[in-house]
């Protein structure tokens, strides 16, 4: 009964990570600003950390399993 909010909760955490990861880079690419009126540089590190952390979320999440 305990496993479908962890698989849940995994797959959320690994859509929103890999969406940003793949959004991050795509702005990066094409020589964009990831947030407006922000260091570009500071900006770009920061949502590259949170991608990582909420794909570290989801991996531990599915070795709730």
């Amino acid at each position: 009964m305990e496993s479908g909010p962890a698989i849940f909760a995994g797959v959320v955490f690994a859509l929103f990570g890999a969406g940003l990861l793949v959004w991050t880079a795509a702005r990066m690419r094409h020589r964009e600003p990831v947030a407006h009126g922000v260091n570009p540089v500071a900006s770009a590190t920061l949502a590259s950390l949170a991608a990582v952390i909420a794909l570290v979320l989801a991996a531990w999440c599915f070795t709730r399993l």
